[in-house]
């Protein structure tokens, strides 16, 4: 040990040594009669020791290497391996505590036990020491009561005459401004520009020039005002701080009281008066102040100008908060003139409407349909597209003639009398006998649900039919008002058992539907799958509904055993789930990554069971079962506030105010929505108008044109798409043909994009009413669909994820960038833990 640190431990001693020796002035300084040795060492032995411990303790902390405190830990028996530095400094300190004391007594009875002059010597020197720190000390208290009280009356003149002060830096700063702004050949566009207004424009053009930080403009007058003051008010101030204040100084110092000393003495307030003036200033009118370099300084003259000054001023902004008001409540009008009681409740309306209120995979849908099928004409209202085409197959392949009609797609059957269609593609005019409304809780739908809104209250029917959840209920009701309501309530006659033990992906069976919550999990899960051998239909959202179709179809044929999909199995898909297995319990929005609500964990699992097949249904969680089961269980908060956003009345309104979709926007945010509704973001249309805003796109099309383009359903979060959905407006207003989607085949994202550009052509083709060129990009797009469909059926090879730090590859489902192992062994200021 003593080998070890040996360095250390003499280091330890010499310092220990010192530390007795301050210990010793310090107790002798203050005694009137000397003491003897024994007797300090009678009264201070106890601290000794501690002197000791704590001069060891910290210079052995401090200065002996780690590595040589991890050596000496694993010679005394401990795991130093993969413990973090903290505790092992921990561990080290508390085990050197025992090493072998030096001997602080011994060597201090060396020093003075017999050593009577030596002792006597150092008394002498330590009370010499103390009365000359005891006498500087008064000093300073005499000179530091001198200085407070020049303080206080330096204070009290700058508050009793800050006017004055102010008029002469008002003048000063004045004409250095009229100067500055005749050398630059500035020119002032209005009386009424603020020397705040000024140094703003001061930083735009420093930044155009690229050679300024922002507050150095600013710093740049700060300065000014500062070197004013140090100018003039010293001198100002000795004439009149009272006399007596020199006479005690100079008794004081033996020096009199100087320019320099007074700026010392009163530099803290020169700062904060420097401020002050500064913040005064910046609300004088620039025109004020340049006019004051014609005007000699004369206190009452320009106290007189500045009266004159302020009472302009404040007539001035009594004419702009007028005029402001003026402005508002023209804004006021104009909201309320074009939003007005657009979305009002409604009252009733002669028309029957039957509630279908239920869990999941209850019947609701099927009971709703066969009432439209036997209707004269109907139409059927789909929250996706996917749905909007089951319902046209089943009903053609019934004998029922059904169109279809989507964003991006219309198939038009000759003597058809019933729709298929998505929700957004309601024409309010066109009159159905049945009207059927599906998943109608997406009313409160942050971005789409307005869409549901107008369905419910503007469908022009002898019968409405809505599909809900029981949460959506009340609200709905509400909607209908004293409208002709009947209830239709459905309950489960397949129950739902979840599985107390923890699911692994290996025990995987037929039936099971794994859900997850993202593309790239889907398919990372459904490669481990097929590596072991299982055959898997995949779902998720970007992927082509024919393509869903298909994976679908094979699941329920039973050529594929498992389906992995995304919370999308749980819109309106019914098929023959044994057991629905949550992969995650969590998901991202769009914003965050959050846990699922309950609603979102009744709807998918509510997927699991089908009569005459699976007459359980079986939900299964790979962690935190206990949670998830009491969100499966608990009773849902009703929906409170249904989404509402821009309608054709609406625009038709605004364009008797302005054409501009930017003005429209501020219009939008500005309008408040009535009780119990939201507003829908429109962040999306807001994004691809920042692309065209003031360009001759927007110039040539009309308002009402301009807002549909922006309207279109598409992926807006993908580059590629943004950019070809530009360039087909600049074709339009140019006169030019659509230019071709891009197609790319090389892979499946590949392929998925190029589908997704397909669409969005498609929805430019049927907006423009080019049918025929639409049915050739339908048979491209459908042959996309099936190369998609044969890449996942052959097997998916997603990209392998590894750790960014060691490269290692990631597990499945693995959340971070970095494995366990490197985590652990990071330090915490690394680039992996910012603060």
């Amino acid at each position: 040990m003593y080998q070890l640190f040996e360095k250390y431990y003499k280091a330890a001693v010499e310092r220990a040594k010192t530390m007795l020796m301050d210990d010793i002035d310090h107790y002798l300084e203050s005694k009137d009669n000397i003491p003897t040795f024994e007797q300090y060492v009678k009264e201070r032995g106890h601290f000794i020791d501690q002197i000791w411990l704590n001069s060891w303790l910290n210079t052995a902390a401090s200065h002996i290497p780690f590595t040589l405190k991890k050596t000496y830990l694993e010679e005394h028996g401990f795991e130093v391996e993969g413990v973090r530095r903290k505790l092992l400094n921990q561990l080290f300190r508390t085990e050197i505590r025992n090493v072998e004391p030096f001997d602080l007594i011994g060597w201090l009875e060396s020093e003075f036990a017999d050593q009577k002059e030596g002792w006597n010597a150092r008394y002498s020197e330590a009370r010499k020491a103390y009365k000359e720190r005891i006498k500087k000390q008064q000093e300073r208290e005499v000179k530091s009561k001198i200085f407070n009280k020049l303080t206080f009356y330096v204070n009290e003149l700058l508050g009793d005459y800050y006017e004055d002060l102010y008029l002469y830096v008002r003048y000063l700063l004045g004409s250095h401004l009229a100067i500055e702004i005749e050398q630059k050949g500035v020119t002032l566009t209005t009386n009424d520009i603020t020397f705040s207004a000024f140094l703003d424009n001061e930083i735009e053009l420093a930044y155009n020039h690229n050679y300024f930080y922002q507050d150095d403009i600013n710093e740049k007058y700060e300065d000014l005002i500062l070197k004013y003051i140090l100018d003039f008010v010293p001198n100002w101030l000795k004439v009149h701080l009272p006399k007596r204040l020199f006479d005690e100084y100079k008794d004081t110092f033996q020096n009199p009281l100087t320019d320099s000393v007074l700026t010392e003495v009163a530099y803290d307030s020169f700062l904060i008066i420097r401020d002050e003036l500064f913040e005064d200033l910046l609300g004088e009118y620039v025109s004020d102040l340049i006019k004051l370099i014609d005007i000699p300084f004369d206190y009452d003259r320009h106290r007189e100008i500045f009266k004159k000054d302020i009472s302009n001023r404040e007539q001035m902004i009594i004419k702009e908060q007028e005029e402001l008001k003026r402005l508002r409540e023209e804004e006021a009008k104009m909201i309320e003139d074009i939003f007005g009681r657009e979305y009002n409740l409604l009252p009733g309306r002669n028309i029957e409407y039957v509630l279908h209120v239920g869990e999941t995979n209850t019947g609701k849908t099927f009971q709703a349909i066969q009432r439209m099928k036997e209707a004269n004409s109907g139409i059927y209202l789909a929250p996706l597209r996917l749905l909007a085409l089951e319902i046209y197959e089943t009903l053609n392949e019934e004998g029922i003639p059904c169109s279809l009609k989507t964003g991006e797609e219309e198939k038009i059957t000759e003597g058809a009398t019933h729709i298929a269609s998505t929700v957004e593609m309601l024409h309010e005019k066109e009159f159905y006998e049945v009207v059927v409304i599906d998943e109608s809780q997406m009313i409160a739908d942050k971005d789409r649900g307005f869409s549901w809104y107008k369905a419910i209250t503007k469908a022009n029917a002898k019968e409405i039919h809505i599909i809900c959840s029981f949460h959506a209920k009340s609200m709905i009701q509400q909607l209908l008002w004293d409208s002709q309501v009947k209830v239709n309530e459905y309950i489960r006659d397949v129950p739902l058992e979840v599985e107390p033990q923890l699911f692994r992906l290996n025990q995987a069976r037929k039936g099971d539907a794994l859900v997850c919550f993202s593309r790239r999990r889907v398919l990372e899960t459904a490669a481990e799958l097929q590596r072991a051998g299982r055959s898997v239909s995949m779902i998720y959202g970007s992927m082509p509904p024919e393509t869903r179709k298909k994976q679908i179809q094979r699941f329920i044929n039973g050529e594929t055993t498992v389906i992995v999909a995304t919370d999308a199995i749980g819109m309106g898909l019914n098929l023959p789930i044994r057991r629905i297995v949550f992969l995650e319990n969590d998901k991202f929005d769009g914003t965050k990554r959050r846990w699922l609500t309950s609603q979102e964990v009744k709807q998918i699992a509510g997927r699991a069971g089908r009569r005459g097949i699976y007459d359980i249904g079986k939900v299964a969680f790979t962690s935190d079962s206990k949670t998830m089961s009491r969100l499966l269980e608990q009773k849902d908060e009703p929906l409170q506030g249904f989404a509402i956003a821009p309608t054709t009345g609406v625009l038709e309104r605004f364009q008797r105010y302005s054409r501009k979709l930017g003005m429209f926007f501020y219009l939008w945010d500005k309008f408040r929505n009535p009780e119990g509704t939201k507003k829908a973001t429109l962040t999306e249309e807001r994004l691809l108008y920042e692309m065209i805003e003031d360009t001759i796109i927007e110039a040539k099309l009309s308002l009402p044109d301009l807002y549909g383009f922006l309207h279109l359903p598409f992926s807006t979060n993908e580059p590629l798409l943004r950019a070809q959905w530009k360039k087909n407006l600049e074709a339009i207003v140019d006169g030019h043909s659509l230019p071709d989607p891009v197609v790319k085949e090389s892979g499946l994202e590949e392929l998925e994009l190029s589908y997704k550009a397909i669409g969005l052509h498609l929805l430019f083709l049927y907006k423009l009413g080019k049918n025929t060129e639409a049915h050739y990009w339908e048979r491209v797009r459908e042959e996309i669909s099936d190369k998609i469909h044969e890449q996942l059926k052959t097997g998916v090879k997603p990209a392998k994820r590894v750790c960014k730090r060691c490269g290692k590859q990631l597990p499945l489902g693995f959340s971070f960038s970095i494995c366990n192992e490197c985590y652990t062994e990071l330090p915490r200021k690394s680039k992996y833990f910012p603060k």
